[in-house]
C-alpha cells in the first residue's frame, strides 16, 4: 500500500512542474496545481511513515523509533538541510523553475523536522529525560 501511495504522490507533487491542471470550480489553474501538490506530499509523507514505523499513521511519537537516543540528530540534520535548501532555492532559482511556494513547503518541511528532533532529543537526552527511579 505505502508503494501505490508513493507513486501517487510522486506523480502528483511533479505535475506541480508542469501546466497540465484544470482550472477547476475555482477558475484557477495555478491554484489546483497546489491542492493537487499538496495531496502529493500528503500521499509521500503517508507512504514514508508507514515504510519507517511499519504501520500507518501521521504523528512519529518517540514510542514509534527503535533508536530514538541515536536517530535524533539525524532528522534534526534533515531539517537544517531543508532550510538550506530553502535558502539556496531563494537565491538561484531565478528561471523559476521551481513552484512559487516551493520554499515555503520546503520551510514547513524542515521546521517540522527541526521540532521533532529537538523533542525526540528533549526526552531521550535532555532536559524532559525521566529518571528511572520516578
Amino acid at each position: 500500500m505505502s508503494g501505490a501511495l508513493a507513486v501517487a504522490g510522486g506523480l502528483l507533487v511533479g505535475q506541480t512542474f508542469l501546466d497540465l491542471a484544470p482550472n477547476g470550480p475555482w477558475d484557477s489553474a495555478s491554484f489546483t496545481r497546489g491542492i493537487l501538490g499538496l495531496a502529493g506530499l500528503c500521499c509521500l509523507y503517508l507512504a514514508w511513515f508507514q515504510r519507517t514505523f511499519g504501520q500507518f499513521g501521521v504523528a512519529p511519537t518517540v514510542n514509534h523509533w527503535e533508536r530514538p537516543e541515536d536517530t535524533w540528530l539525524t532528522v534534526v540534520v534533515f531539517g537544517l538541510v531543508c532550510l538550506v535548501a530553502t535558502r539556496a532555492l531563494s537565491l538561484f532559482d531565478t528561471s523559476g523553475i521551481a513552484p512559487e511556494p516551493a520554499g515555503l513547503i520546503l520551510t514547513l518541511i524542515g521546521t517540522l523536522a527541526l521540532l521533532n528532533g529537538g523533542y525526540v532529543w528533549a526526552v531521550t537526552k535532555g532536559p524532559l529525560v525521566l529518571d528511572e527511579e520516578e
